[in-house]
Order: structure tokens, then sequence, then C-alpha cells
């Protein structure tokens, strides 16, 4: 059976070149509609599997017959029946999709954003859940920021680039993945850090006692910016005054949520202090590179990675120009209470050490898309 194969990194490249592909996605629509794989110039028909399992002629007429469809469902089983049947009934360029929507949740694409004499960075997009996160490599070490849970990629960069992980931070409790700092940690003898009112329960650097990391002797500098907001212990990271890693704090397109803690009105107030008072002294031409994206054809810039001036975020985002506290307050209030990611509770409890679970819960947890964005604007 005539049927091929296409890698989430195969996927993942065409989302970046902007190429043409037609996606057949078998899931139920509920879960269609609420997360799918997104392209700018990207077909879809969502035609749930059960619907097919008695053949495909009811939809052959839907699908173009001189371009390459591929049959997307959740592990990868169902797609290859649907291919299957299509490839009986005469179409020559089919595929699947390798381990479905799980294997497109797990991809990271790496993109090198920085390089000068003193340091290069490399950014992880997590292309199927707008993940990012970072290394920074200097002489023969690298600081990691944000480690997903596959600390196989961070690892295979450090001996591609003859460094060793030595410093790895998280810039808050993450809710929408599980974090692989600790594990990690563990696996290279880095040391890790984190907030310690984030109430993680195992052993780490608490970022209140380290207001500066320093590694090799290029005075390369990470600045611990107390940035609360998102969450209570959230930080950013300023790099040698260069580039701001904002964690959920701020983003290319809008604020971070505080709704997530129960305590909006008063987190918003964190929230205020930091956009107006610590962000505000930033220069306009530091680079923001944040730990989420809302829309990666609308926030990948033209060096083709996610992030972009302090200044040009400033510019198109009315919440951080000349906003009275009051009004900051009333508008965070008014936009809380849209959806959560999903399983954050539970997420959160595994990001603290309160709870282990085996990678295939971890596989289902991650599931879906990410919702830590609270005020997006693209005028």
């Amino acid at each position: 059976m005539n049927v091929k194969e296409m890698t989430a990194k195969q996927v993942a490249e065409k989302v970046f070149k902007k190429e043409h592909l037609f996606i057949l996605d078998v899931r139920n629509e509920s879960d269609f509609n609420d997360w799918k794989i997104e392209g700018e110039n990207f077909e879809y028909l969502n035609i749930p599997y059960f619907e097919l399992i008695e053949g495909v002629d009811g939809i052959v007429d839907q699908l173009p017959k001189d371009k390459a469809v591929i049959v997307v469902c959740a592990k990868g089983g169902s797609a290859q029946f649907v291919a299957e049947q299509l490839v009986e009934v005469g179409f020559d360029n089919v595929y699947t999709l390798r381990g479905g929507m799980k294997a497109w949740s797990e991809h990271l694409q790496k993109i090198k954003v920085y390089e000068d004499e003193n340091m290069k960075v490399y950014q992880f997009i997590r292309v199927g859940k707008g993940c990012l996160s970072y290394m920074v490599l200097s002489g023969k070490e690298a600081l990691v920021v944000d480690p997903s849970r596959f600390i196989n990629v961070y690892e295979d960069v450090a001996n591609d680039e003859g460094v060793k992980i030595t410093h790895i931070v998280d810039s808050h409790l993450h809710a929408d993945h599980i974090s692989g700092g600790k594990e990690l940690a563990e696996r290279t003898g880095a040391t890790y850090y984190l907030m310690k009112s984030e109430g993680a329960v195992f052993d780490f650097a608490p970022l209140e006692e380290h207001h500066t990391i320093e590694f090799e002797n290029v005075n390369l500098e990470v600045l611990a910016v107390k940035t609360p907001g998102h969450t209570p212990g959230s930080v950013s990271f300023f790099v040698n005054h260069q580039l701001l890693f904002s964690g959920d704090t701020i983003f290319v397109g809008g604020l971070g949520r505080p709704d997530l803690g129960g305590k909006v009105a008063e987190w918003a107030a964190d929230l205020y202090e930091t956009v107006y008072e610590k962000v505000a002294s930033i220069a306009d031409d530091v680079i923001v590179l944040p730990a989420h994206y809302a829309n990666l054809d609308e926030e990948i810039n033209q060096e083709g990675f996610i992030g972009d001036s302090l200044g040009n975020i400033r510019a198109r985002n009315d919440m951080m120009q000349n906003k009275q506290k009051d009004e900051f307050i009333k508008q965070v209030v008014a936009g809380a209470n849209t959806e959560t990611p999903p399983n954050f509770e539970d997420i959160v409890a595994i990001n603290r050490g309160h709870v282990k679970v085996d990678i295939e819960k971890q596989q289902e947890l991650e599931i879906g898309p990410n919702r830590c964005a609270l005020h997006h604007t693209h005028e």
C-alpha cells in the first residue's frame, strides 16, 4: 500500500517556509476546532474517523487529486487506515503524520536568534504547543531557559556545540507544559534556578538569592528581574543588556495572564508595576524573547524566530502605553476568566514536585493548545 509518511519536523518546515499543504484531520470535530496544525497556506478538511470506517467515497470530491494530502489523527493509527483507503480509490500522493498529533505536540524547531563575540543564542519553538525555550552558549558553557521535558534535544545541541550545560532557569512555574528543568539538571549536574515563591518542594537554587548568574570568562550576565504578573514568582532574564527572556510576562503580541491563581485584580496590580516601573526602564532596542506565542504567522519575525524589539512591542500594545493603574487593572479583570490551559492544575502539581507521572500520562496532560496570553493586539 503506497502510503508515505511525513514527520513532525517535515510538516514544521512547511509551516516556516509558508508552503501549501492539504490536511485531512480525522479527529473528532471538537478536538479539531480546539487544536490543529496551523500553517498560513494550509487547507483543511475535518471528517471524523468514525464517518470513514465504511469507506471514503463520500469525501473524494472534497480532496485535491493534484496535491499532496496528509491524513492526521491523534496517534497515527486511524490516519493510516483512512490513507490506505484513499490510495485504493486512486489518490497517489497520500501521507500520514508519523505519530499523529502527539508527535506534533512534541516537536522542537531549533533556530539561531542571536550571536556576537560573547554568546550565541538558540530558540526552540515547540510548534504544536506554542512554547518557547532557549540555550545561551558562551565559551564552553551553556544556560538553558524554560526547558521542555524533551531534554535530549538540549543535550544533543550541547554535544554538537562542544559545551556543557551548567545553568538552567525557569521563568515561572509553568501551567501548560511539564518543565524539563529538574531532570536536565540531574542529568547534566547543572544548577537549576527557580523562584522559591513558586512552591516547588525539591532542591533548587532560589532566584531570590541570585540576582545575577555569571558563567565563563566573557562576562555573560543573566540578570533575574523580578517581574510578577503571570504567576507571583514570574521573573524575566536580562542578558548582557541586549536580550530580555520575558517568560510569560511580556509576549510579542501582549501580556501574560494574571488570572490563573484566582487573584486577578491583585496580580494585575503586580503586572502593572512590572510594565510601568521595571520594564519601563529597559531600552527600546532590547530584543524580547518570550516563553510562549499565540500565533506563529503573526509573531514570527523576518529572521525566522519569535521575538521583537521592546520598542515595537510597546508601540503595538495599548496596555503598555500611558495607562493609569486603575484603568489597567479594570481592563485586565474584564479580559479574565477565559479558558484555562488544559489540565493546568495537574501540570502545576508535577512542576512543583508534588506528583510524579509516567511518560504516557505526561503526553496525555500536554495535548492541546497553550492559553497563557491575556491580551493580544496586532493593529
